[in-house]
């Protein structure tokens, strides 16, 4: 099967938003609780996703199987928050793909673009940041992410740990 990472367009909002919640309820399944996940709605991140996609400074793109247009994950970034971590400029906020999809390579393809988009703009680091029991930890240290730090955060009603990861030079 071939895959097409492009740019995300306002049409692709309903494929993101289902991509965005189907993964929430598996990625974070045992981490965040289950009723949160289960009020997760299609609309609420469609309407998110449009905010996105509409605000400047975001970078969204989507990975689409070539023979049926069907959008099975994405990828967004955008610059840092300004003094939040000085020696890095972009910051990826979401990396999401169905369950079944992840391990075929989609996700390396999607955050090699977005760090060629991020270069276009000249930014040279990013970081990201991640829940500590989510599996995707694994992946951006295999990437080459570096840990920075941890920060407690409150999330559906309970404390968990926010791990930042870096890429000093992308």
């Amino acid at each position: 099967m071939t895959y097409v990472i492009r740019p995300a367009t306002i049409e692709d909002i309903a494929g993101i938003a289902k991509v965005h919640v189907d993964s929430w309820r598996t990625t974070y399944k045992g981490i965040i609780k289950q009723d949160f996940l289960d009020n997760l709605t299609y609309s609420s991140r469609e309407a998110l996703w449009q905010r996105n996609i509409e605000s400047e400074g975001n970078i969204i793109l989507v990975g689409v199987k070539e023979e049926d247009q069907q959008i099975v994950g994405f990828i967004c970034g955008s610059q840092t928050q300004e003094g939040e971590y000085p020696t890095y400029d972009a910051d990826l906020t979401a990396v999401y793909l169905f369950e079944h999809e992840q391990g075929k390579g989609i996700g390396k393809a999607m955050l090699k673009q977005l760090f060629a988009e991020f270069k276009k703009l000249n930014y040279s680091s990013s970081i990201v940041k991640v829940l500590e029991d989510n599996s995707s930890c694994r992946f951006y240290e295999a990437m080459g992410a570096e840990f920075i730090d941890s920060n407690p955060i409150q999330f559906g009603g309970e404390q968990l740990e926010l791990l930042t990861y870096g890429w000093p030079k992308i």
